[in-house]
């Protein structure tokens, strides 16, 4: 599908800080909460202009369009740098901001270490970033940027359509 080099498994998600889709503290999310599907995570910081002119309407974009069609979305906060700014309190106003009703998560980097775990373990190299896994647990984009046009028709074609969803 694109982006960079593919990894095969798509690592368990280590995010030590989430909220649910109304803004209340949750658990640690896991993929499988995602659902059987197809699986879209976001990576973004706060202070990314890249990731709020871009990033955050490609991702709109793809939950509406994807809304109730067996996608699972989850965005996470990869604090690699800018600590001071990409806090906490900066989730539920960005999932406001963009009426986005998806679990997010807060993931600096962990002692002794210097890149967030999603970083590491999806081996992202910045923000905004998108990683979508498929019903099998493989990725199979990994990138800065996804192009929802094309994306969206990509699953019309070969996963909604195979599923009996395309409309």
């Amino acid at each position: 599908m694109g982006g960079t080099e593919m990894l095969k498994r798509a690592p368990e998600l280590r995010v030590p800080f989430w909220i649910d889709g109304d803004g209340n503290e949750r658990e640690p999310l896991g993929l499988a909460e995602l659902g059987p599907g197809h699986k879209i995570l976001y990576c973004f910081q706060h202070w990314c202009p890249g990731c709020h002119s871009s990033g955050f309407p490609t991702l709109v974009r793809l939950t509406k369009a994807l809304a109730g069609r067996g996608f699972g979305f989850a965005v996470v906060q990869t604090v690699f740098e800018g600590a001071e700014v990409n806090t906490v309190s900066r989730l539920r106003e960005t999932q406001l901001r963009y009426d986005l009703r998806v679990p997010f998560g807060h993931d600096p980097a962990p002692e002794g270490s210097r890149l967030p775990t999603v970083m590491t373990d999806y081996q992202t190299r910045g923000t905004p970033w998108f990683i979508v896994i498929n019903g099998s647990g493989d990725v199979i984009f990994t990138d800065f940027h996804l192009q929802a046009d094309n994306f969206l028709e990509l699953m019309h074609t070969h996963v909604l359509a195979a599923a009996g969803q395309d409309a």
